[in-house]
């Protein structure tokens, strides 16, 4: 049922144990305390029906059972090894599409909103800090696919777009940063009657500024 779910998702993301009213609670804002915790019970059962190991249970605290493998925990641990530049990554930390997906499109619950936002800033960050990687790497075709994906999720963001801008440069496609400028500046114009920031300008100045035979 759609209640199971909720609850699956809810103790999934929580990552740790949660006490069962703090879940009736949140699951069902709309139901007195008394109709959230039976809703609650329901679930749980239809849960342990499905799979009996999906949902431990300890002190009046509910878990998904250890041996459960969940998508959003690996990629947020995926993004902070990216951030944390004194950390080595593995070849599966630098897939892009680790990266690209929205949490659970088309949900609309509070709690669900709110941790879409969260996940999102951190797919935003790590692809920027993917595509910084990538280029230390002399991968430049997918660090502009990471950077690109940023501006995808977020045209509006800044440092997605300087990411991209700096991964062209790298890569030696001046024309191709430059585009990708102005393409930023007529975007901010339009949308916010803003110009790009003066760390952007600096950059694409030092860009303009290089020899053609460099």
């Amino acid at each position: 049922s759609l209640d199971a779910q909720r609850l699956l998702v809810l103790l999934a993301l929580g990552g740790a144990m949660v006490r069962r009213p703090l879940l009736a609670g949140t699951l069902w804002p709309e139901k007195g305390d008394d109709r959230a915790v039976a809703n609650l019970r329901s679930s749980l059962w239809r849960v342990g029906q499905a799979s009996p190991d999906l949902i431990s249970s300890t002190d009046g605290c509910l878990a998904l059972g250890p041996s459960v493998h969940v998508d959003t925990t690996e990629m947020l641990a995926k993004a902070q090894r990216l951030q944390d530049r004194r950390n080595e990554c593995i070849d599966a930390d630098l897939d892009v599409s680790s990266f690209q997906e929205d949490l659970l499109p088309g949900w609309c619950d509070d709690w669900i909103l709110f941790e879409r936002e969260r996940i999102r800033q951190v797919r935003l960050h790590a692809l920027e800090a993917l595509c910084e990687r990538l280029v230390a790497e002399g991968r430049y075709a997918e660090a502009i696919d990471a950077a690109l994906a940023a501006v995808a999720a977020e045209p509006l963001r800044e440092s997605a777009h300087l990411a991209l801008i700096r991964a062209y440069e790298a890569e030696g496609n001046l024309g191709e940063a430059l585009r990708a400028y102005e393409n930023l500046r007529g975007l901010l114009w339009r949308e916010l009657a803003v110009e790009p920031s003066s760390r952007i300008e600096a950059f694409v100045r030092s860009i303009r500024a290089t020899p053609l035979n460099s």
